[in-house]
């Protein structure tokens, strides 16, 4: 009998062999590895046995030699660390893997990368030299199942071999066939070929911090570049976008995406653009960061493992030039008339902090007024909900001081107002009182409300506080400034009907907005945490109060479908705008959502995206949309899936009885919510 080839190649029997042992460690835990989240947990075990999907890129080893020939030792493994075969023959998936070649030159601070290309604009003409993979380099397969990989490009003659070097792989397995996606993964290593240890690197925002917002960072498709170490290889002074002239290096770029729409260039009437692979047009001009543009240390956290996490606090041209990009250091406009031929200079006067905020030290410069150390503070707290039965009005205790704790008159306040809300199941039409004329003493006041609870109320209500008062800091000087001191919302929760009070259910949490918003607050500083925020945007809540007649039917603000369409921005693929106060319209048909929106988790918390939803019998008003009231899980779902076959999908499966969506969407339903967004 002749063997098939499979089994005539000792290398590919011991790779065999090793599957299959694999494959019996697999039998036992196979979901155990995966989570709702992921297309794996809802393949058979049979398939995952088979597949095996996931990939993990590690690279062993690096080297070059003294006439500049480059190896590596590269390791492609599924996530139990078995061996996966890069052509996808004797394991499912073709690996599609790239590999840069790249040097941190003596006396710098970036990388330069071996590995070119030359870029020809055919809009300018203008060619420029880009890093990027490597191109006619070989592969051959190790006896383990590791490869070792030789490079087409060779370092330069003469090149530094006790500078640090870096191989960095990006790689991508398509499992599409199979219903799992396209696996991406990417692995980077720093060494010196002389063999000395590695004492300098880039190691200056990490991927765990970008991937706060980005949920999981991934850039160029589904190439496989996922982490700030590979990202850095590439985009660095090196590299130039020959279309627009403008640098992808990595401290211009990501300070000018970030920035956006605040770029002096931008509100100069300039976008900023970048055109990428196959001519492609990427316009960052109305991206709004979501923290605060001055709030650099989103991104360079305080708390962060890299070696270099303080690089924020050392001024150069390149850096803060990218933000103050109106800045003409050569001739020294808008720079105090001081031109700036180097960085030597920048830190004598922008010193990392001065005696006062708004100055131009660093911290100063970057000072949020909402955040100032001469804000006396503002704190709440709700102590006492008293008569709050049906039909009744409720008496409200609360107290209001400083952070020091000491007492702040209401009449002090510039606004303080109790909103008052309910039921808890689901929010109604809320009443809000001014409350500056509350009466007590000692910084605790009691108010009674004018109004009344319903006479039918039933279950629980809640009573939540907001305001602020006008504080003026920098008083006589030239930064003198007016700035809302607000205090943090605070809600209780009083029983209506109910034996106890029973609080509304929690969907999302403010620790999650705060990821990517770092200090949520909203309608002037007055409403800043969700528990707040849901008194008002409830399913009777549209803006019809603020939008002018002319613009048509008002919008719901309801937080399930305001929230989930202002976060769809602009693939809700239709203008999408909130009349707010003084009638002024506020578009989010330009926001992209920096995560991946099929990534319910990344808001949600308790499984609350779930259905079937709480059952509240109270539905929500959508005046401008094609179906009003809608039912509360219409009206979630079709906030994301905004086709008209969507909405009359949602309107078909409804009937007197209610909303049938869980039958098919349910938990443990063919199309659970979770499985359909799965990634």
């Amino acid at each position: 009998m002749v063997l098939p080839s499979l089994f005539r190649r000792p290398a590919v029997i011991l790779t065999a062999g090793i599957i299959l042992l694999g494959c019996v460690a697999l039998l036992s835990a196979t979901k155990g590895k995966f989570t709702a989240a992921d297309k794996a947990f809802y393949s058979d075990d049979k398939t995952l046995n088979f597949v095996r999907p996931g990939l993990v890129v590690k690279i062993l080893s690096a080297e070059i030699a003294a006439d500049g020939t480059a190896k590596a030792r590269i390791q492609f493994t599924d996530p139990r660390g078995l061996p996966l075969d890069r052509l996808g023959i004797e394991t499912p998936g073709v690996i599609g893997a790239s590999v840069i070649l790249a040097t941190i030159p003596k006396g710098e601070t970036t990388y330069k990368a071996y590995t070119t290309r030359v870029q020809t604009s055919p809009i300018t003409r203008v060619s420029a030299t880009q890093a990027g993979a490597d191109t006619g380099g070989t592969w051959v397969r190790g006896a383990n199942g590791d490869y070792t990989y030789t490079f087409g490009t060779k370092a330069p003659s003469g090149y530094d071999r006790a500078a640090t070097h870096a191989v960095s792989v990006y790689a991508n397995r398509n499992l599409t066939e199979f219903e799992l996606g396209t696996n991406l993964a990417d692995a980077t290593l720093n060494f010196v070929p002389d063999g000395s240890k590695v004492t300098v690197v880039r190691d200056i925002v990490r991927t765990a911090t970008c991937n706060k917002c980005h949920d999981k960072l991934s850039a160029h498709g589904t190439t496989g570049r996922s982490t700030m170490e590979n990202c850095i290889t590439c985009h660095q002074p090196q590299t130039t976008d020959p279309d627009t002239g403008n640098t992808v290096d990595m401290a211009t770029m990501i300070h000018k995406i970030h920035t956006g729409a605040d770029l002096p260039s931008v509100r100069a009437g300039k976008p900023y653009q970048i055109i990428g692979n196959a001519q492609s047009m990427h316009d960052f001009s109305a991206v709004k960061f979501p923290p605060n543009p001055r709030n650099c240390q989103a991104c360079h956290e305080a708390d962060s493992a890299a070696a270099q996490k303080d690089a924020w606090l050392v001024p150069s041209r390149r850096a803060c030039g990218s933000c103050h990009d109106n800045v003409n250091f050569a001739t020294g406009e808008n720079h105090a008339n001081l031109p700036q031929t180097s960085d030597n200079q920048c830190s004598s006067c922008h010193i990392v902090e001065g005696e006062l905020e708004f100055d131009i030290s660093i911290k100063g410069a970057h000072t949020i007024a909402t955040s100032s150390k001469e804000l006396p503070g503002t704190t709440f707290e709700i102590l006492e909900v008293k008569d709050g039965a049906p039909g009744t009005k409720p008496v409200v205790t609360f107290s209001l001081k400083d952070k020091k704790g000491a007492p702040i008159l209401p009449s002090e306040m510039t606004r303080l107002v109790l909103v008052l809300a309910g039921p808890t199941t689901e929010y109604g039409p809320e009443i809000s009182e001014d409350v500056r004329t509350a009466q007590g003493s000692n910084g605790v006041y009691t108010w009674t409300f004018a109004a009344s609870v319903p006479a039918t109320a039933k279950g629980s209500y809640a009573v939540g506080i907001e305001g602020y008062r006008n504080f003026t800091i920098l008083k006589g000087t030239k930064r003198e400034q007016v700035v809302r001191d607000a205090g943090t919302n605070k809600v209780m929760t009083f029983a209506v009907t109910d034996p106890q009070p029973v609080p509304r259910r929690t969907v999302v949490t403010l620790a999650k907005c705060n990821e990517c918003h770092s200090n949520l607050s909203l309608h002037g500083g007055n409403r800043n945490t969700i528990e707040q925020c849901v008194l008002c945007h409830n399913p009777t809540g549209t803006d019809a109060a603020r939008r002018p007649a002319a613009q048509g039917p008002p919008e719901s603000i309801d937080f399930r479908s305001m929230i989930h369409k202002i976060h769809t921005g602009h693939e809700l693929g239709a203008p999408y705008s909130i009349y707010g106060f003084g009638g002024t319209a506020i578009p989010f048909d330009h926001v992209g959502f920096p995560g991946k929106r099929n990534n319910c988790n990344m808001c949600h918390v308790n499984n609350s995206q779930q259905l079937p939803l709480p059952a509240t019998n109270t539905k929500v008003l959508d005046p401008r949309g094609p179906i009003s009231p809608l039912g509360p899980e219409a009206a979630a779902c079709t906030s994301c899936h905004t086709s008209d076959s969507a909405k009359a999908h949602a309107q078909a499966n409804t009937s007197a009885l209610g909303e049938s969506c869980a039958a098919c969407h349910g938990l443990n339903s063919a199309f659970s919510v979770n499985k359909v967004h799965a990634q």
